[in-house]
């Protein structure tokens, strides 16, 4: 299985990152592809740019690497209650090369913040319109108090419920045969 992972952050630092990154490594026999979105930085969007510029070339790239796998874990950051200026943009580009962004790939949608609220409403309205984008969620976990939960020393989960949430959502990307 081939899987890809990224938080919806354009933070060096981002908390998101390490909660994709980890849970990734969930996904027995899984290839795991850590993307970064700082890689996919184009101009903010409008009808302008995309008559003046077409589809940038890194939106495509972005569009054909979700389409090149079988999974996706994304942790969505919060900002004021909604999504990153960086990830709307890349979503905003690559939903112009096709609406299906996601392509009907199964999916596990999750969302944490320092604070008590763990992003919960980004990741509300995340799951709400992915499948308008053609995404398959099979689970969705908001991760509370990051900092409470996660021991970023070790680089996993510290608190155990919230570890074994996070075992049966990832567990719900395995392929059934």
């Amino acid at each position: 299985m081939k899987l890809l992972a990224f938080a919806a952050s354009n933070s060096s630092a981002s908390i998101n990152k390490q909660l994709a990154t980890y849970a990734a490594s969930l996904v027995e026999g899984a290839e795991i592809e850590i993307l970064d979105i700082n890689d996919y930085e184009m101009p903010i969007f409008s009808q302008d740019r995309e008559n003046e510029l077409g589809q940038p070339e890194l939106a495509q790239q972005f569009f054909a690497k979700i389409g090149s796998v079988d999974g996706i874990i994304i942790s969505f950051a919060e900002h004021n209650g909604s999504y990153t200026a960086a990830y709307k943009n890349l979503f905003d580009w690559t939903s112009r090369i096709d609406m299906k962004v996601f392509q009907n790939k199964p999916m596990v949608l999750l969302a944490t913040s320092p604070g008590p609220g763990g992003a919960a409403t980004v990741l509300a309205a995340a799951s709400g319109s992915a499948p308008y984008f053609a995404a398959d969620v099979k689970a969705t976990l908001s991760v509370p108090s990051f900092y409470d939960n996660f021991d970023i020393e070790v680089g996993k989960m510290r608190n155990e419920e919230l570890d074994q949430q996070l075992r049966d959502a990832v567990f719900k990307l395995q392929p059934t045969s």
